[in-house]
């Protein structure tokens, strides 16, 4: 009985809320694990079965006891997977999208009213819209979180079907970016062409992806091409590393695909 009265007594010295946090993070595990397939997800069983994302976007409201004090990893954790939670569950709220916008596909989030810069969303003690968490997410200063971040659409950085968590925020931050680095939707090089495409995201948001451009480097290149180097070079095998050290590519962006990242009836097409 000796090793159960231990942990016990060991639990007793974990804090309240960290438990609590602890206990959020494996209900979103369990949500995406579920409901979520190479970064597709089956929208219509999620839809029908809602009511597990539904309390953990209900545990979101109230900001956190010492929020403040929590560890800077601790804290983007929580804003990219409250991020995460709410694109799914502002979609399934709307679905099936059935959009009448010529800019985008008919199923698009960005058919929903509002859904990036209007709807407001209680996390944190806050009302907030998505931009505005996003912003929250590249105040940390680290531009995998960004692409770490699921809109909703094909043509996103991939959803993970895990939560993410403050003891493995650098391996999995890590993983994202090996995973954009190497996913051609993403990522392209035509060495005939003498191309590099990349993902829109990267444009979006590019003073977030300057702030980690080498300060040396070809004064001929921009901040962003300097920094999009720096952050898929090291994902690249060694053939395509000698592309770029070449230095002669032109930087492209490669269309974004606004199509919803449904994985109901199987994946877009």
């Amino acid at each position: 009985m000796l090793a159960p009265l231990l942990v016990c007594s060991l639990a007793s010295f974990v804090p309240v809320e960290a438990r609590a946090q602890g206990l959020a993070a494996s209900a979103l595990d369990e949500i995406l694990d579920q409901y979520v397939r190479d970064g597709l997800v089956y929208y219509a069983a999620l839809r029908i079965e809602r009511h597990a994302i539904d309390r953990f976007i209900q545990s979101l409201a109230d900001k956190p006891q010492a929020f403040e004090a929590w560890s800077s990893d601790r804290r983007l954790a929580y804003w990219i997977n409250g991020y995460n939670a709410l694109v799914l569950r502002t979609v399934i709220d709307h679905y099936p999208i059935q959009g009448a916008s010529a800019e985008f596909p008919t199923n698009s989030v960005m058919n929903i009213p509002g859904m990036f810069t209007g709807r407001e969303h209680l996390i944190a003690g806050r009302r907030m819209t998505l931009e505005a968490i996003e912003n929250e997410v590249a105040s940390f200063g680290d531009p995998r979180a960004t692409l770490a971040l699921g809109r909703g659409a094909a043509g996103s950085p991939r959803l993970r079907s895990e939560a993410f968590r403050d003891n493995r925020l650098e391996t999995q931050l890590q993983a994202v970016m090996e995973d954009f680095a190497t996913t051609p939707r993403h990522v392209t090089l035509d060495r005939t062409g003498d191309e590099v495409g990349v993902n829109a995201v990267l444009g979006w948001r590019s003073s977030q992806f300057e702030a980690v451009a080498p300060t040396i480097g070809d004064p001929n290149r921009t901040a962003l091409e300097r920094a999009i180097v720096e952050l898929i070079k090291p994902a690249l095998f060694p053939s395509e590393q000698a592309f770029l050290e070449q230095n002669t590519f032109r930087l492209r962006y490669i269309d974004f695909d606004w199509r919803l990242n449904d994985l109901t009836g199987g994946p877009p097409r």
